[in-house]
């Protein structure tokens, strides 16, 4: 049996990006995963019912560590002798395919779900699309996934065009659209976690799930909501997700009016999403720089009509007028200008949210994208 390797940074990305992949992929292939954090990564393997291998890899600039990490994944693909190398985010993408390449691994595989770098400028840019090259330099096939991203690498000259790919219609992982569906939900649940959270019945209920950074438009949505809100007392935001203050900090503005209205809840993280999902009328995701965001078909899934910014990936999942609306990125008026559009108009509120979930289901379903990226491996042995 073909030995395929799974390498990502930090181990959210394999229980949640990619979660039941790994399982799925176990029926064809002898699989292990590899991430930081082994404690956890071992916890993780045993769900998924695959073997385990702990890297420490960090999100930033560490050249020490990460050449510790270098040294290390090397010497573990020369002795196992992996036929397959598939590396899933930035600094696994580098550490992983430098790592595949010495070690002559006869498949590198990388996908590219989202680049830190698209907001990022001087010499940290450069430093960031030197590594960019290099992975895509190192990898045999590259799947981008999102048509936007797709042509990013394009236009940025990260990589050749024969090796790139999007696989399926996009997305990483798809969306399991029988666990996200508000079928689970009936309305006392709903007004229940409701009365918890301290969210009146008949409060109209903005979303958003993710991290509350500044990427992420975090500023930008409170500030819509805080005029809105002003003109709509009965309006509530509700951010699921933690804050990274060490990474990408929000304005001081911005977190003493989090911290401080009343009409502001937030929940922190949460390993199921659904429940904040269901109670919710609008989802509303302002980021400035995505790959192909799950959280936006998962919101599809669960009914929400989205407001999305017109980037990589959400301008995929979205269609204008169809299951939600775009806006363009940091653009705190026009974001606005869409909250105070979906909360007074029920006839195009409903009318996307009639939409939402079919647009899901008829192209991201998960089963969809894992039969697809299993036929991209099939095809790797068939070239042998």
């Amino acid at each position: 049996m073909y030995k395929l390797f799974r390498l990502t940074t930090v181990l959210s990305s394999l229980e949640t990006l990619l979660k039941g992949q790994p399982c799925f992929m176990q029926h064809y292939y002898d699989v292990t995963i590899i991430s930081s954090d082994k404690e956890q990564l071992e916890k993780v393997g045993l769900v998924e019912g695959v073997k385990t291998y702990s890297v420490e890899l960090t999100r930033q600039i560490t050249p020490v560590k990460d050449l510790k990490a270098l040294w290390k994944l090397y010497h573990f693909f020369r002795e196992k002798k992996p036929d397959i190398v598939h590396t899933h985010t930035p600094k696994a993408g580098l550490i992983g395919m430098l790592a595949a390449r010495l070690a002559k691994v006869p498949y590198r595989l990388h996908t590219v779900a989202g680049m830190p770098l698209m907001e990022t400028t001087g010499l940290k840019r450069k430093i960031l699309n030197f590594t960019e090259k290099l992975t895509c330099e190192c990898a045999q096939h590259v799947y981008p996934n999102s048509k936007g991203l797709y042509e990013f690498i394009i236009n940025n000259k990260f990589c050749s065009k024969h090796k790139l790919k999007v696989i399926g219609s996009g997305s990483s992982n798809g969306i399991d659209t029988a666990y996200f569906s508000l079928a689970h939900y009936s309305r006392e649940q709903n007004e229940k976690l409701k009365n918890k959270i301290n969210i009146s019945s008949n409060a109209f209920v903005f979303c958003f799930v993710g991290r509350l950074v500044k990427d992420k438009g975090i500023n930008e949505l409170v500030q819509s909501f805080v005029e809105v809100n002003s003109r709509f007392l009965y309006a509530r935001l509700l951010l699921v997700g933690p804050f990274e203050r060490e990474l990408d900090p929000l304005l001081p503005k911005t977190e003493n009016e989090i911290q401080n209205n009343p009409n502001i809840i937030t929940t922190g993280f949460q390993t199921d999403v659904r429940p904040y999902m269901a109670i919710s009328d609008v989802f509303v995701f302002p980021s400035y720089r995505e790959g192909f965001p799950n959280v936006v078909m998962q919101a599809g899934a669960m009914d929400l009509p989205c407001i999305v910014t017109d980037i990589n990936g959400c301008n995929e999942i979205i269609k204008e007028g169809v299951n939600g609306l775009i806006i363009p990125p940091k653009n705190k008026e026009q974001l606005q200008a869409k909250m105070e559009l979906l909360l007074e108009n029920s006839i195009l509120r409903n009318q996307l949210k009639q939409n939402a979930r079919s647009m899901i289901t008829s192209r991201y379903e998960q089963k969809m994208v894992w039969e697809a990226l299993l036929e991209e491996y099939r095809s790797l042995e068939r070239i042998q």
